[in-house]
């Protein structure tokens, strides 16, 4: 394949609007971990890679609400989704955390968003300076830019994501949704 080749392909792979979905998952225990994982699956389809579980230590916002020692983990899910429909994620996986309130606080925790060719975006119910509305009370956030072969950080890029591993994990995502554009 030329270069010309090579560009015109990514060009029309950059085109797509269908997207990869990805999710973060906070919890103390493993056992919401696992459950709000099979209902992930039922809404959104096989999960295809999982991060290793770790220490959630960057910060004490969930302290309060969920404890100490959290754990989280980085999943993405194998069917694409049009770039139409990806926010209602958002609203969907709050209903997820709602089913495991105890107290009126969360036993887990559910960030989703969705990765394409050059970004990684995440969504939120908080606004913020570098956040753009979509509706319904959801906001999304570039959060990863994919430059010289590699997701790289932002400013506001949470701590967690600027991990090395979480890095890697996210740029194999980005392989594997590359692949999956390629197939069609």
């Amino acid at each position: 394949m030329t270069g010309l080749e090579k560009e015109t392909e990514f060009t029309r792979l950059l085109r797509s609007r269908k997207v990869k979905l990805i999710s973060a998952i906070f919890f103390k225990e493993e056992k919401y971990f696992e459950l709000s994982k099979r209902i992930l699956e039922k809404r959104f389809g096989e999960i295809d890679l999982t991060s290793k579980i770790f220490d959630f230590n960057h910060t004490d916002y969930y302290k309060e609400e969920m404890g100490e020692s959290l754990k989280k983990v980085f999943v993405s899910f194998k069917k694409l989704v049009d770039l139409e429909k990806p926010f209602r994620f958002k609203i969907m996986t709050g209903k997820i955390e709602r089913k495991f309130l105890e107290n009126g606080k969360r036993k887990v925790n559910i960030d989703p968003g969705y990765i394409e060719l050059s970004k990684l975006i995440l969504f939120s119910t908080k606004n913020y300076s570098h956040r753009i509305y979509l509706g319904k009370g959801i906001f999304a956030e570039v959060t990863l830019i994919y430059k010289n072969k590699s997701f790289q950080i932002l400013p506001w890029t949470y701590p967690d994501y600027r991990e090395d591993f979480a890095i890697e994990f996210f740029n194999k995502v980005r392989d594997l949704y590359k692949e999956q554009l390629r197939e069609g």
